[in-house]
């Protein structure tokens, strides 16, 4: 490979701004990175968060190249790297915040640690679409609470892109599971593995009492945020545990405590801002693979395609709440 070769690149310059492409140089990987060829990058609501400068935890100053999900082939290995090797199809989430590039480029340089090797089964879309959400219903579920065979597991939000893989995930290990949408998405929650509730017309006293005998979930995992957090407190059992990927609100600890339960938060960019852990994140793509080649684990993808140039669209897109599953950029 020509490494004075340009590629094109999507950059953001201001906060709300345009989407703008332009030719830079590809990069050289250092020692234990990959660079890889992106054929495909996935937009997340957290990307369009970071364009409008509503997402401080993400770390991120502009100009930027935004983008955090990914699938692509490996070119180039950098030193020290064992684990993967040239031609070899990966994917993960390896950018766009805390001041890396991210990934609507032809080209990335990514951590080897962070992607793991797409099963061949799996389409380029279905990669890119996967690791944010899979990585935070993994870290919900499995690393805080812990989920196992004859657990009750209510997920709130159950139709949505975390929630449609947590349902899955918590299916896989054995677990019974609940979920909260509106009429209209019941059926997809359904259809992923999941007894539907209608919140807008269910209230937590009657799902309890239909579906636990009034003693409450033994796991909570929310994935709306504000005053589902409280919900998800009054839904758990004795002893249960409560987890959430957007409980940023200040919330009453009160009726955990009087049930003994306990809550743990998710913040599924640490290993990304901090360097610490990323190794994890690796490990539990790998077994993102493992289920989707067992059959257990579907992501749902809008079928629409937007090519490099059309990043503004797809961010559009999101913001008209236009899109039906993950939008995908193709490159």
């Amino acid at each position: 490979m020509n490494m004075n070769k340009n590629m094109q690149a999507v950059f953001l310059d201001t906060e709300n701004g345009i989407f703008i492409t332009r030719k830079i140089e590809i990069p050289r990987p250092g020692p234990k990175e990959l660079l890889v060829k992106i054929s495909a990058s996935g937009v997340n609501p957290l990307d369009i968060k970071i364009a409008q400068g509503k997402a401080p935890h993400a770390r991120h100053s502009l100009p930027a190249i935004l983008g955090m999900d990914m699938a692509g082939t490996v070119v180039e290995v950098g030193e020290g790297v064992t684990r993967f090797k040239t031609g070899d199809e990966i994917f993960g989430m390896t950018g766009g915040v805390g001041n890396i590039p991210g990934t609507l480029a032809e080209y990335a340089i990514v951590d080897s640690e962070l992607v793991a090797l797409k099963p061949k089964k799996m389409s380029i879309r279905e990669a890119a679409a996967l690791p944010l959400l899979f990585i935070t219903a993994w870290e919900g579920l499995v690393d805080r609470a812990k989920v196992g065979k004859g657990n009750k597991v209510l997920i709130h939000g159950g139709a949505g892109g975390v929630g449609h893989i947590a349902i899955q995930l918590a299916k896989a290990y054995g677990a019974e599971v609940f979920a909260t949408t509106s009429l209209s998405d019941m059926a997809t929650a359904a259809i992923y593995g999941a007894v539907p509730i209608n919140y807008e017309t269910d209230s937590v006293e009657n799902y309890l009492f239909k579906y636990t005998n009034g003693m409450g979930f033994d796991i909570v995992f929310d994935t709306v945020g504000g005053e589902t957090i409280d919900k998800s407190f009054a839904a758990v059992r004795n002893y249960g545990h409560v987890v959430s990927c957007l409980g940023r609100d200040a919330h009453s600890l009160a009726p955990l405590s009087l049930k003994g339960a306990t809550y743990s938060g998710i913040f599924t960019l640490l290993p990304l801002l901090t360097g610490v852990g990323r190794a994890h994140h690796g490990n539990i793509l790998e077994e993102a693979a493992r289920l989707y080649d067992n059959g257990q684990l579907k992501v749902k993808v809008d079928g629409r395609n937007f090519g490099l140039s059309e990043v503004n669209k797809a961010h559009q897109a999101i913001l008209d709440k236009n899109n039906n599953g993950k939008l995908i950029i193709n490159l």
